[in-house]
């Protein structure tokens, strides 16, 4: 088939047309706050996760490095989201001993006592909420949320999650330390690809006690840091 000068330019239009019309028309955001019921504050730490038919969100596991590192006696950070296969390692950078485990049965394991170092890392294959604890420091406590979403973030201090989502109403997660004891419940609902909501959660988990360092405790870090600077 030939097309002729004024078919060619008919077309080159139309094309440019289009261009145009998907360049000036924003992509549909859905965008969740997510704040403590009784309190209307923002909450950070909450895993949002949305079922879409999209693979957008999937990131390949053994392209990112993940850790949860030992630091005056807390687990650093304190909610860590990672995708189905991840590997995460667990640094020792404290002036004593710890003894890293997990009951939950998405990945139990233990890592025995071990100083300044860095242990094989532990490879997570199922999706799950991994409870974190260490034997020798009963305070400490983190969480590793293993995630098959597609769609799946972590909020900050805001509260905010901001999902590009193809149209359509999709399944919507939302999970928090805080929001029961046993620390494996998901608040359930429903986002549509334009919509702009607030998911207020009932927190019933108390906060975690932070122990104040003894005062050998705190002799060791000062040192630590002064070997540090120097």
């Amino acid at each position: 088939m030939c097309l002729t000068s004024s078919h060619r330019w008919t077309l080159s239009a139309r094309l440019a047309s289009l261009m145009l019309l998907a360049w000036a028309t924003p992509a549909a955001s859905a965008q969740l706050q997510i704040t403590d019921a009784a309190t209307g504050t923002p909450l950070g730490d909450a895993v949002v996760e949305v079922y879409a038919p999209s693979t957008a969100g999937s990131v390949s596991a053994a392209a990112d490095h993940y850790q949860i590192v030992q630091r005056q006696a807390t687990f650093i950070p304190h909610v860590l989201l990672v995708p189905v296969g991840a590997e995460v390692s667990f640094p020792n950078r404290d002036t004593t001993r710890h003894h890293v485990y997990s009951f939950s049965p998405a990945h139990p394991f233990r890592l025995d006592l071990y100083l300044q170092e860095t242990p094989p890392p532990e490879r997570f294959d199922h999706a799950g909420v991994v409870v974190l604890g260490c034997n020798i420091h009963d305070a400490m406590e983190a969480f590793i949320v293993v995630s098959d979403a597609p769609y799946r973030t972590l909020t900050g201090d805001d509260g905010r999650a901001i999902f590009d989502l193809p149209p359509g109403q999709h399944r919507l997660r939302v999970w928090h330390p805080r929001l029961e004891d046993t620390h494996l419940e998901w608040w359930e609902g429903e986002i549509v690809a334009d919509q702009s909501r607030e998911v207020a959660l009932t927190l019933a988990a108390s906060l975690p006690p932070v122990p104040a360092p003894s005062a050998l405790q705190q002799r060791f870090q000062r040192a630590l840091e002064q070997t540090q600077a120097n």
